[in-house]
C-alpha cells in the first residue's frame, strides 16, 4: 500500500471505525482510541514513531542484523482453577511466536511470495529484574471475575500483576476479557507500566483452554504484532486508509472466517495474514514490508532498542560492577546488592545525586555538571531504554556548579515524547535542581555551603564577567565609568579592590 502522508490522520480516523465484532476481536485499536482521548500527546508520540520509522526503512540497510531475541514474562491472572493455565500451555504459545515470527510454522504455504522469515525469536525470561533465577511466569490469583481494556489487569492494585521493565521484558498477561475481546495490546511509545499484550486465557496457545476457533496461538502473534508496530491488514478503515506496509494489498474490511480468494479494493485480500480476522487455521504469514517495520524499531533510535540488551534470557553480558548500569540487585550505579562494594554513604565533602528520567528517545538526551571555570566533572549520553531512570552520585566540595541539559532534537524531555524529568538533590533530599521542558539545552547553577551567585553579594562568581555585573543575570559592566577608589571594584590600576 502507498503510505499516508500523516499518521495522526490515520489514527483519528479510526476512531469511527466499528468496534465489537461477532468473530475474533482484537482490541488493540479501541484501546489505542482510549490512549488518545485521555492524553491527545500519545498521537504525538505515534506520529513521532511513524516518522522515525520511515527514515530508518529510507536507509534501506538495517542497523541491526541477525536474529533478534525478546526475552518473554507471561502474568497469569486467575480467578478460577481453570484461568490458572499450565506452564504447558504458556510453553506451546512461545513456540507458536517463534514458528509464526521465524516462518517455520508447519502450515506455511507459496500463496503469497512476499511471505518472510521475520528473524525474531522469543524466550521465557530465566533472570527476574533483580537478576534472580525465575521461570518468566507470574501466577496472580484474583478477586476479579472478567477484565476488559481498561489495564486493570496490568496493576497488583487492582487485582492485576505490575509489569515487569518494559526496556528489558515483553510483558504478556493472560487473564479473563470480558467483551468479546480475544486480546489487545499497546503500540510503541505508551506508559512503561502498562506496555505490553494481553490475551484471554481461552485463545493462549494450543492446548489447555486454548478453544476453537481460536486455539493455535494466532490471536497473541496477531497482538504481538501490533506490539511491534504493525497496524490491521485493511488498516483500521476502507481502501484509501493504510497499514503503511507497502507489499500488503489494500483492503477496505477484516476478512472472518477463512475467506480465500475475497477481493476488494481491486485486489485479492492476504487474509492469511497474521493482522488480519481471520480463524487461526487460516493465518500463516507476515510479509517482508511487514518484517522491515517490525525490525525498525530495534535500529539505535528504536522505539524498543533497549531489548537488545536486556539479559532476561542470558542472551547479553550479565551484570558487572564495571559496566555503569544500575542492573542486577545493585543498590546504586556499579555498588551494592550481592556482588559489588557497598555504595559510598560518607562523603567528605557534598553529596549529590541526579536522577534522569529519559523520554521516549533516550539517545537525543546528554548531560554535564561543570565547576565554576566550566570544567566538565561529569557527563552522560548516548543513553537508550525509553523511559529509563538513570541515578549519578557526585561528591562535590564547597562551590557553585552548573548542571547543563541537552535535547539534540531540540524539544526537551518532557512532554512532547514522554514525561522525562531531571533532578538534583543533596544528602538531605533537599531538591538544587529540577526541570523537564526546555527546548535544545537548560543550564542552571547550584551552590553547596556558598551563597548561589547574586547581582550585589561583591564577588565575581557565576557567569559574570565582574564584580557583580555581567553575565546572564546581572547588568552589563560599566566600561565607561573612572575607576575610583570606592566604587567596590578592582579597576583602573588598582592592585586589589579599591587600593
Amino acid at each position: 500500500m502507498k503510505v499516508s502522508t500523516s499518521f495522526i490522520l490515520f489514527v483519528f480516523l479510526s476512531l469511527f471505525s466499528s468496534s465489537l465484532l461477532a468473530q475474533r476481536n482484537c482490541g488493540a485499536m479501541d484501546y489505542l482510541n482510549q490512549q488518545i482521548q485521555k492524553d491527545p500527546s500519545r498521537a504525538l508520540q505515534l506520529d513521532a514513531i511513524e516518522k522515525n520509522t520511515q527514515q530508518i526503512l529510507k536507509k534501506g540497510l538495517p542497523d541491526v542484523e541477525g536474529v533478534i531475541t525478546i526475552p518473554v514474562v507471561v502474568h497469569v491472572i486467575y480467578n478460577t482453577a481453570a484461568q490458572n493455565i499450565s506452564e504447558a500451555q504458556i510453553l506451546s504459545q512461545i513456540q507458536v511466536l517463534n514458528d509464526d515470527f521465524r516462518r517455520t510454522n508447519s502450515d506455511a504455504d507459496n500463496t503469497w511470495s512476499q511471505a518472510a522469515d521475520s528473524e525474531i525469536e522469543f524466550c521465557m525470561a530465566t533472570t527476574d529484574p533483580n537478576g534472580n533465577a525465575t521461570n518468566g511466569i507470574t501466577r496472580t490469583s484474583t478477586t476479579v471475575t472478567s477484565f476488559g481494556t481498561n489495564d486493570n489487569m496490568k496493576f497488583d492494585a487492582s487485582g492485576g500483576k505490575n509489569a515487569w521493565p518494559r526496556d528489558q521484558y515483553l510483558n504478556i498477561w493472560v487473564c479473563n476479557i470480558g467483551g468479546g475481546i480475544l486480546g489487545y495490546a499497546q503500540f510503541p511509545g505508551g506508559p512503561a507500566n502498562t506496555d505490553g499484550v494481553v490475551c484471554g486465557y481461552q485463545y493462549f496457545g494450543t492446548t489447555g483452554t486454548a478453544t476453537s476457533p481460536f486455539d493455535l496461538g494466532r490471536t497473541t502473534t496477531h497482538e504481538v504484532g501490533h506490539w511491534l508496530n504493525l497496524r490491521h491488514i485493511w488498516g483500521d478503515g476502507n481502501c484509501s486508509v493504510d497499514d503503511f506496509v507497502s507489499d500488503t494489498p489494500n483492503s477496505d474490511n477484516p476478512n472472518y472466517g477463512c475467506a480465500l480468494g475475497h477481493t476488494s479494493c481491486t485486489s485479492t485480500d492476504m487474509v492469511q495474514n497474521y493482522m488480519d480476522y481471520s480463524d487461526d487455521a487460516c493465518m500463516n504469514l507476515y510479509t517482508t514490508g511487514q518484517k522491515s517495520r517490525m525490525r525498525a524499531l530495534f535500529d539505535p533510535s528504536g522505539a524498543r532498542v533497549s531489548l537488545l540488551s536486556s539479559n532476561g534470557c542470558g542472551n547479553a553480558s550479565p551484570p558487572s560492577c564495571t559496566d555503569n548500569i544500575q542492573n542486577g540487585d545493585e543498590t546504586g550505579i556499579d555498588c551494592g546488592g550481592t556482588n559489588c562494594p557497598p555504595c559510598q554513604t560518607n562523603c567528605s565533602d557534598n553529596f549529590v545525586n541526579l536522577t534522569l528520567v529519559l523520554d521516549n528517545y533516550p539517545s537525543e538526551t546528554s548531560w554535564e555538571l561543570q565547576n565554576e571555570s566550566g570544567n566538565v566533572l561529569a557527563s552522560g549520553n548516548g543513553y537508550n531504554g525509553p523511559g529509563a531512570t538513570i541515578s549519578e552520585d557526585f561528591c562535590l566540595p564547597d562551590g557553585c556548579y552548573t548542571f547543563v541539559i541537552n535535547d539534540a532534537y531540540g524539544d526537551g524531555i518532557c512532554c512532547s515524547f514522554g514525561n522525562g524529568s531531571y533532578t538534583l538533590t543533596d544528602e538531605n533530599n533537599t531538591t538544587l535542581v529540577t526541570g523537564a521542558s526546555f527546548e535544545n539545552t537548560a543550564s542552571t547553577t547550584f551552590c553547596l555551603n556558598t551563597s548561589t551567585p547574586t547581582c550585589s553579594d561583591g564577588q565575581q562568581n557565576g557567569d559574570e564577567n565582574g564584580i557583580d555585573c555581567g553575565g546572564t543575570n546581572c547588568p552589563p559592566c560599566d566600561t565607561i565609568a573612572t575607576p575610583t577608589c570606592s566604587d567596590g571594584q578592582q579597576n583602573g590600576d588598582e592592585n586589589g579592590i579599591d587600593c
